[in-house]
């Protein structure tokens, strides 16, 4: 499996179809400085999921930044995408990785300790824990981890799987980013904060630049 870039994963979300279509949004952000797309959809129909990821698909053409579809295995494939992202209810990843061979990209959420040792073992490209502080972008029942979660998280996957890119989600904004990177974080993935901002692309550009920022102090 080839080395992941995930310092900024911008997740093109179905709530942001108000905004514009979702692949106009995904070639924005590539463009202003995402590293890694996802798209995900709790609602559209397969088919409808089948003809956004498609289009997210041929919008990226040429950017050099990949996309992942949430949850969906079966969307990724027909669809034509680089890989998926998995919960801990979704396929796992062993299965995940058969159906979409060796160089597809697979991601793993993580909120838990078991997570962590699943992520930590698992045929995987990258993790990513959360939520780290609240959002109201998705509804989550569990409560937020928070920097030492995020911390602790991170040393489980690390201590089974070093080389492996660990990234945080939810609710985090720019002036939250530093202490997220110093808590162990090598990048993280964002919705509202960057596509609801008043200029998204520069959004997403400040994202970047402080993402690079802190990680180059932190390994200087």
């Amino acid at each position: 499996m080839k080395p992941l870039d995930d310092r900024l994963n911008a997740i093109v979300d179905a709530s942001l179809l108000d905004l514009a279509p979702l692949h106009d949004l995904a070639r924005l952000a590539a463009k202003a400085g995402a590293t890694l797309i996802q798209y995900r959809d709790k609602t559209a129909s397969t088919r409808t999921m089948i003809e956004r990821a498609t289009a997210i698909r041929e919008a990226l053409a040429g950017t050099g930044v990949p996309f992942v579809v949430n949850d969906r295995v079966d969307v990724a494939l027909a669809s034509g995408a680089d890989g998926v992202h998995l919960g801990a209810d979704d396929m796992d990843a062993e299965s995940a990785r058969r159906l979409l061979g060796p160089d597809a990209i697979i991601g793993l959420t993580v909120k838990t300790g078991a997570d962590a040792v699943r992520a930590g073992r698992a045929p995987c490209d990258y993790a990513c824990i959360g939520g780290v502080f609240e959002t109201l972008s998705k509804v989550n029942p569990d409560p937020p981890v928070g920097l030492d979660g995020l911390r602790a998280l991170r040393e489980e996957i690390r201590a089974l799987n070093p080389g492996l890119p660990v990234s945080a989600i939810a609710g985090i904004t720019l002036t939250r980013l530093p202490d997220v990177i110093a808590a162990g974080a090598d990048g993280v993935a964002a919705i509202s904060s960057l596509f609801r901002a008043d200029d998204p692309a520069g959004a997403i550009r400040a994202f970047r630049t402080t993402i690079d920022q802190c990680l180059k102090e932190r390994h200087p």
